[in-house]
């Protein structure tokens, strides 16, 4: 951890904790999607005909697109969408993966193998086959897309808490726990399930950058949002049919900021990962 000491008096001494640097990107995509749209140059849904495809400039830092539109504007906007969207499926998909898999791992039995057997068939598709589908039976729509990458990234936290719990199932403290008094419920929730926190933290602090990832994948195949709407998927494929006429800027920019994001998670969970697991801590 980085720190760095100040004197504010005569005896007084502050000393300031700097975040570790892998935090620093996730910090700044916080900020712009948190502080972005109230800074913008620019309004993103205005429209400017005689300033279309114009390139990067003072006035319009990543350029125009094909309507006039400011592309900063619209990827700085486009930001918040993007990490509410990641944020509402890792959240369902972690918490009912996380419950689910615990109880698997706990009771075992039919209930265990039947989970198992569907988790199975879910990950013998391909996971963004099965999300397309999805959102092509459930309409295009954010929340066909927040659904749809829950889904497929539920199985991931159920094998992983099903695993967590099962180890520890029969540990020293859950048998304490036991005479005690504590029952099926309250083992599970107070004892066995905060011991898997920390592996099931950094699963979804990982996967946010996936199910950004995701989420644009189907924006990008006009299987997700919908233009006009900004969002990093539609930007990127707003710009790729103008990428051979030379206005590489409508597309690249937009996909340079979804690249930042998930590497942004990655280094994320890498550094939570690294702090959580007392052996690469030594």
């Amino acid at each position: 951890m980085n720190t760095r000491t100040g004197s504010i008096g005569p005896g007084i001494r502050l000393r300031l904790r700097l975040p570790p640097a892998p935090l620093l990107p996730l910090i700044l995509l916080l900020a712009v999607a948190a502080l972005g749209p109230a800074l913008l140059p620019h309004d993103p849904l205005a429209t400017d005909v005689a300033r279309a495809l114009a390139p990067p400039s003072a006035s319009h830092w990543f350029g125009t697109d094909a309507l006039g539109r400011d592309v900063f504007s619209r990827v700085v906007v486009a930001a918040r969408l993007d990490l509410g969207i990641a944020a509402a499926a890792v959240a369902l998909s972690a918490t009912a993966g996380s419950l689910l898999g615990s109880v698997c791992g706990y009771a075992g039995g039919a209930l265990d193998r039947w989970v198992g057997r569907v988790v199975d068939v879910l990950m013998a598709f391909p996971l963004f086959v099965v999300a397309m589908a999805l959102v092509a039976v459930l309409g295009n729509s954010v929340g066909s897309v927040v659904w749809a990458t829950a889904l497929i990234n539920l199985p991931f936290y159920i094998r992983l808490a099903r695993g967590e719990v099962a180890i520890r199932r029969h540990a020293p403290y859950v048998q304490a726990a036991q005479l005690a008094g504590a029952g099926p419920a309250a083992l599970l929730l107070r004892v066995l399930l905060p011991n898997a926190l920390p592996v099931l933290a950094v699963q979804a602090s990982i996967n946010l950058g996936w199910a950004m990832l995701n989420g644009a994948g189907l924006s990008f195949l006009g299987l997700g949002v919908r233009p006009p709407t900004a969002e990093w998927g539609v930007l990127v494929n707003e710009g790729a049919q103008h990428i051979l006429g030379g206005q590489w800027w409508v597309a690249l920019f937009p996909g340079l900021a979804l690249f930042g994001a998930v590497y942004a998670f990655t280094l994320a969970g890498d550094a939570l990962r690294d702090r959580l697991d007392p052996r690469r801590r030594a």
